[in-house]
C-alpha cells in the first residue's frame, strides 16, 4: 500500500485546565488527557466529570479534538466501572479513547460507540499483522511502540490500509521499560505503574554492593566500558519532522501530562511551527526548521536529548539523572492598554531583565524593559510577589497568554 504525505497532527499534552488553554492557544491540532480514573499519569491533577465536559466543549470550540486516555492495564474491580465511564465520554463527545487491552476495546465499542478507538503504546504494536488486526478489530488508530525505527515504522504504514492511522511520539521523557510497561516501581515503592502510580525509579541513584564487601559500594555510571543503568535521554525528534511524517506517521505525539504549562505553551508552538514550514516546503525530505524553532526545545525543563530508536540503537542511558533548566517563566500578558502590558507574575525579575517574549503562533524576541509598575502605578525595583500584577511600558498590543520569560543565570 503506498503513502502519501499528509499533513501530521500535533498532539499536545494536558494535564489540567490551565494546561489546556495553552495547548489550544499555542497550535496543537489535538490533545489528550485523562479523567480522575483510568489513566496512565495519576500524579497530575487530571479532569473530573464537570471539567472533563467542559474540556470537550472548549476543545471543540477551538476546532481541535479531544482524546481520553483510558490505558491502564485494568484488574477486574477497573472493569467493573468502565461501562459507565464510557458512556459519560460518549456523551460528552470526546473524540477518542486512548485503550491498551482488548478487553477494555470490546466495552469501548459497546459503551461509547461514537468514539474512535486508539490503541495505546502500552498495547506494544511493533509489526504490521498486529496493526492490521487491531485495525480490523475497530482501531482507528494505533499509538506505536516506542522501540522501533523509522524504517520499521515505514514497513508497517506500506502494509497497512490507509485509514488507519499511525501516531508515535516524538518528544518528552522517555521510559526505560518496553512501551512503558513495568513493575520496578511496585516492588520497590508498591506503586503501580501500569495503573499511572509510578514512582520513577529509573531516575534514582544506583549503587552496586559485592557480597562480601557491603561497606564499599560502587556507582553505576557511564563511560567507555559501560552506562547507567536505567536512566533515559529525554526525547527530541523537531529536527527531523520531515523523517517522521516521510515514514508515514500522522501524529506527532508529544509526552508531558505531568509538565507545566509552560512546557506544554513551547513544545506546541515549536511542532506546529516545524509542521507548518515542512507543509510549506512542500512536504520536502530534506526539510529542517528554523534554528529559532530547534533551539525553543532547549528553553524548557528536559533532560539530555536523544532521538530515541529511531535511527537505530540508542546509547541513550546516561549518568545525568536531574533536569536542564535554562529559562523561567517572569510573567503572562494578560491584556495591553495606553501603552502598558498588563502581566501576571511568574517568577521573581526586576527592571533592566532581558525578556524573551513568545507570543502565541508567533516568532520569539527579546526586548528589556527599563521600568515595572505595580496596580498602584507606583515604580517598583522588582517584581518579587507571586502572582503580582505587574504593568510594563510595551509599544504595541501581545495577545493574552503571551510568555515572557529570562534565561537564568
Amino acid at each position: 500500500m503506498n503513502h502519501q504525505p499528509t499533513i501530521p497532527e500535533v498532539l499536545s499534552p494536558v494535564g489540567d485546565e490551565e494546561r489546556l488553554e495553552y495547548a489550544l492557544q499555542y497550535g496543537a491540532d489535538a490533545v489528550y488527557l485523562s479523567g480522575e480514573q483510568f489513566g496512565m499519569r495519576a500524579a497530575c491533577a487530571n479532569f473530573d466529570r464537570e471539567s472533563l465536559a467542559r474540556a470537550v466543549k472548549k476543545t471543540h470550540d477551538a476546532g481541535k479534538k479531544m482524546y481520553v486516555t483510558c490505558n491502564i492495564l485494568p484488574r477486574n474491580k477497573d472493569i467493573d466501572l468502565l461501562p459507565e465511564y464510557f458512556s459519560f465520554l460518549n456523551d460528552i463527545g470526546a473524540d477518542a479513547l486512548i485503550i491498551s487491552d482488548l478487553g477494555t476495546m470490546e466495552l469501548a465499542k459497546t459503551y461509547a460507540p461514537n468514539c474512535a478507538l486508539h490503541v495505546s503504546t502500552q498495547f506494544g504494536v511493533v509489526n504490521h499483522a498486529t496493526a492490521n488486526a487491531l485495525h480490523r478489530m475497530g482501531a482507528k488508530r494505533v499509538v506505536l511502540a516506542r522501540e522501533l525505527s523509522l524504517e520499521e515504522i515505514r514497513t508497517i504504514r506500506e502494509n497497512t490500509p490507509p485509514e488507519l492511522e499511525l501516531e508515535a511520539f516524538v518528544h518528552g521523557a522517555i521510559c526505560m521499560s518496553f512501551s512503558g510497561r513495568c513493575v520496578i516501581s511496585n516492588y520497590l515503592t508498591n506503586r503501580d505503574a501500569n495503573h499511572g502510580e509510578c514512582s520513577q525509579p529509573c531516575r534514582w541513584k544506583y549503587n552496586i554492593v559485592e557480597e562480601t564487601r557491603p561497606d564499599l559500594p560502587m556507582t553505576l555510571e557511564q563511560d567507555e566500558n559501560g552506562t547507567y543503568l536505567f536512566n533515559a535521554n529525554d526525547m527530541n525528534m523537531i529536527a527531523h519532522v520531515a523523517a517522521l511524517a516521510g515514514a508515514g506517521i500522522s501524529s506527532f505525539k508529544i509526552e508531558g501530562r505531568a509538565k507545566t504549562f509552560y512546557y506544554t505553551a513551547v513544545t506546541a508552538n515549536a511542532y506546529r511551527h516545524a509542521v507548518d514550514g515542512y507543509v510549506a516546503s512542500g512536504f520536502s525530505p530534506d526539510y529542517v526548521p528554523e534554528e529559532w524553532i530547534l533551539e525553543e526545545m532547549n528553553k524548557i525543563s528536559h533532560r539530555p536529548y536523544g532521538t530515541g530508536f529511531y535511527f537505530g540503537m540508542p546509547a541513550q542511558h546516561l549518568k545525568q539523572g536531574g533536569y536542564i533548566r535554562a529559562y523561567e517563566v517572569a510573567a503572562v500578558v494578560d491584556g495591553w492598554e495606553n501603552g502598558l502590558l498588563s502581566t501576571t507574575q511568574r517568577n521573581r525579575f526586576f527592571p533592566g531583565t532581558p525578556l524573551d517574549v513568545l507570543e502565541p503562533g508567533e516568532r520569539p524576541f527579546t526586548f528589556t524593559p527599563e521600568h515595572l509598575y505595580n496596580e498602584q502605578m507606583e515604580e517598583i525595583q522588582s517584581a518579587n510577589h507571586a502572582v503580582m500584577r505587574v504593568f510594563i511600558p510595551f509599544e504595541r498590543p501581545l495577545k493574552p497568554g503571551t510568555l515572557l520569560r529570562y534565561k537564568k543565570h
